[in-house]
C-alpha cells in the first residue's frame, strides 16, 4: 500500500487568486507587475505538477494554493524554469518523524534517535513540505522561517547539477561576488561571528546556507540588508528582486 496518496480533483481552484491574497501576506507587498508574475507561476504550479498527501492527511485547495503561491515567490524574477526539476509536492499535516541511526562517538559504533523534519528537497524527485508550518510562514513571515522558501531554493540550487550553495549564475561578476561575499559570510557562521540575523542552522553546509539566507532574504529583508549589506546585494542581483525596498514601501 502507498504511503501517499494523489490529489484527483480540479487541478485550479476556482477562488485561487482569493486564496493566496487572504492568507499569503507578501502578496500585499508586490506590485503590480510582481503580482502578475506569481499569480502565473502559481498557476503553473498548481496545474502541471503532481500534489500527493502523507497518508490520512487531504490536501485541500487551501494547502495547494499557499504552497505553490510561497514557491512562485522565489522565481518571480528568475523565472519559472528554475523548477523544471520539480515533478511532484508531497504534504505532510505537520513535522514528520523519522528514526535515523548515525555513526556514533567512538569508531565503530552507531546511534540511533528520533529526528524531526519540516521539509526535503530531493535531487530529480519530490518536495516535501509540513503543511502547519508553511501555512504559519506564509501569515507570518517577519517569524524569519519558511519551510516553502529553503525546500524550493534547494531545488534552485541543483539546476547546475550539484548542491554546493552556489545556484546557477551566468554573469561572470556576479559569480566571482558571489563565491567571494558568501564564502566570507559562511565562514563567519561556522565560526559563531556572524551576527543574530543568519540562522545558525546554516552552518551546516554551504547548501544549507544558501537555502537558509534565502529565507532571512525574503523574509527579514530590512534586518539583512543592514546587517550583511554585500550578502544582501549578491542574493538580490541573483533573484532579481528587492525585498527590504518592498518591506520599506508598506512601512510608508
Amino acid at each position: 500500500m502507498s504511503f501517499f496518496r494523489r490529489w484527483s480533483a480540479d487541478p485550479l481552484p476556482e477562488d485561487w487568486l482569493a486564496l493566496i491574497e487572504r492568507h499569503v501576506r507578501v502578496w500585499q507587498y508586490l506590485d503590480d507587475d510582481e503580482r502578475d508574475l506569481l499569480a502565473a507561476y502559481t498557476e503553473d504550479l498548481l496545474t502541471t505538477r503532481r500534489w500527493e498527501a502523507a497518508k490520512g492527511f487531504e490536501i485541500t485547495d487551501r494547502i495547494r494554493t499557499v504552497i505553490a503561491a510561497q514557491a512562485a515567490l522565489l522565481v518571480i524574477g528568475i523565472g519559472i524554469d528554475q523548477y523544471d526539476d520539480v515533478g511532484a509536492i508531497i504534504v505532510h499535516p505537520t513535522t514528520m518523524q523519522f528514526e535515523r541511526t548515525s555513526a556514533g562517538p567512538a569508531h565503530g559504533t552507531e546511534t540511533r534517535g528520533r529526528h524531526h523534519l519540516l521539509g526535503q528537497a530531493q535531487y530529480n524527485g519530490p518536495v516535501v513540505i509540513a503543511w502547519d508550518s508553511a501555512s504559519a510562514s506564509a501569515r507570518h513571515p517577519e517569524r524569519g522561517h519558511d519551510v516553502v522558501l529553503h525546500e524550493f531554493a534547494h531545488k534552485i540550487d541543483m539546476m547546475d547539477g550539484t548542491v554546493d550553495g552556489t545556484p546557477p549564475l551566468v554573469d561572470q561578476d556576479l559569480y566571482e561576488r558571489w563565491v567571494d561575499v558568501c564564502t566570507r559570510e559562511f565562514r563567519l557562521l561556522e565560526q559563531g561571528e556572524s551576527g543574530y540575523v543568519i540562522d545558525d542552522y546554516g552552518a551546516t553546509d554551504a547548501g544549507e546556507f544558501f537555502a537558509v539566507v534565502t529565507e532571512t532574504f525574503f523574509t527579514r529583508s530590512i534586518d539583512l540588508r543592514e546587517q550583511k549589506p554585500d550578502l544582501y546585494e549578491v542574493f538580490r542581483d541573483f533573484y532579481r528582486q528587492d525585498p527590504a525596498a518592498r518591506a520599506e514601501r508598506q512601512r510608508r
